[in-house]
């Protein structure tokens, strides 16, 4: 008979920073730039006799990231040197935290984070050249921020909620781009069951998730492996590892065995200064200038009474959220123009947006007047959508439009009368059958 298994989930993501330069020098950030080892220098290339210096932007985003997670912000911080050697790594240490992150606590769509710290990232190997690889220098030490969750997760849904909410707060804090299919966001999944739900099992990491999909269906898949591994007596190999995750296959493969935080020799950086935030940035102040956040503007959203999928549209794509809140200003409370405009929005003009991309949006100002229009039975929602139509990419206004195309309803019932007993005089023989039953 099967036993029941208890899973157990941590994350580290990590999100490069969206600073002008990168993390202990003024070599550029640009994550579009398309030609190898051009935005390098002697600091970033670790050259003898180099010294780094502190980026004072990605302090303060990552400050921002702790505020808007009610997380605790140190008053005193460090780096440390990681010290492990691979080719991406110039100087054959990478400067990062350990003792003393920014940010400790706070919690995030209902779990629980751990710390928040910040470090430089690696160089970008290529392994697509057959028989040898390349190291392109241009993403060594962009700053990186590196948040820890605490091992609270129960499941692949549970964790791809969270890492699509921290994208969405990185966005709206405007702090980084956080572009997984640009590597400007990866998951790593810590993942272990037990057959006590007071005691973790053997526990496995999952590295360089980069996508959504990828991290939940890795997760999912070695829940099952390690569930498996115990049912037939060999929970003894489940070790303590770092596994990839094969897109192809759908499955992990392992990569080497796990290593612990004394085999990377911390110790504090003595070319950098010692922090006390509190002395560079006034904290409180920083606090009250947060902009709306993803919660709350689900918040403000379900007091219009539209659909949950429509919340989450404007949610994610703050464009069209911003230009939503445009067209219903005018509204007030009246529910039943805010749900049209919404319905509007989410599938006609998405759709153009979609189809024509570069093709402007009507004027807000313009929806709002059509809405009226539908509402007031002056169009039909047949003639709104034709006017819509129109509207993409010009700037006429809509009862213009309705009137240049003919499509305003008739309401004059005497007009409609006798157009009615035109069309039945000129049908008696159909109109005699439809009275004979």
């Amino acid at each position: 008979m099967s036993k029941t298994y208890y899973p157990t989930i941590g994350l580290e993501i990590h999100a490069e920073l969206k600073t002008e330069t990168k993390m202990f020098c003024n070599s550029k950030n640009d994550p579009d730039e398309d030609q190898p080892n051009v935005n390098i220098c002697p600091v970033c290339m670790a050259h003898p006799g180099t010294l780094p210096v502190i980026n004072k932007k990605a302090v303060e985003y990552v400050i921002k990231v702790g505020l808007a997670i009610g997380g605790k912000i140190a008053n005193f911080t460090e780096f440390d040197r990681k010290n492990y050697f691979y080719p991406d790594i110039p100087k054959g240490y990478q400067i990062s935290q350990y003792k003393y992150p920014i940010v400790s606590g706070g919690e995030l769509n209902g779990v629980k984070v751990t710390r928040i710290h910040l470090e430089e990232d690696t160089a970008n190997s290529k392994h697509d050249r057959g028989d040898y690889s390349l190291v392109d220098f241009n993403r060594a030490g962009v700053p990186l921020m590196e948040l820890v969750t605490e091992p609270v997760i129960n499941s692949a849904e549970e964790a791809g909620a969270f890492a699509r909410e921290l994208q969405l707060l990185l966005r709206y804090l405007g702090v980084s781009d956080a572009n997984m299919e640009k590597g400007q966001m990866r998951v790593e999944a810590n993942i272990s069951i037990s057959e006590n739900p007071e005691k973790f099992g053997t526990k496995v990491e999952v590295k360089n998730l980069n996508s959504f999909k990828a991290a939940e269906s890795a997760i999912k898949y070695e829940l099952v492996r390690m569930e498996n591994l115990m049912e037939t007596g060999r929970g003894d190999e489940i070790v303590q590892e770092t596994r990839g995750w094969d897109e192809n296959k759908g499955e992990t493969f392992s990569q080497r065995k796990k290593e612990s935080s004394h085999d990377y020799r911390y110790f504090p950086d003595p070319d950098l200064p010692k922090l006390k935030l509190s002395e560079v940035f006034n904290i409180d102040e920083m606090r009250t200038k947060l902009p709306e956040l993803p919660w709350q503007k689900r918040e403000i959203l379900k007091q219009c009474e539209i659909s949950n999928e429509a919340i989450e549209i404007f949610v994610e794509n703050t464009m069209l959220g911003e230009y939503f809140e445009n067209v219903i200003k005018p509204f007030g409370s009246d529910m039943t123009k805010i749900k049209l405009a919404s319905n509007y929005i989410t599938s006609d003009i998405m759709s153009h947006l979609k189809n024509s991309p570069d093709v402007s949006l009507p004027q807000p100002t313009n929806i709002t007047e059509l809405i009226n229009m539908i509402i007031d039975g002056k169009i039909s929602s047949r003639g709104a959508k034709d006017i819509l139509e129109y509207m993409h990419g010009h700037d006429d206004h809509p009862m213009k439009i309705a009137e240049e195309k003919g499509l305003i309803q008739q309401s004059d019932e005497s007009a409609i009368k006798s157009i009615v007993e035109k069309v039945m005089s000129e049908n008696e023989t159909v109109v005699a059958e439809y009275k004979g039953g």
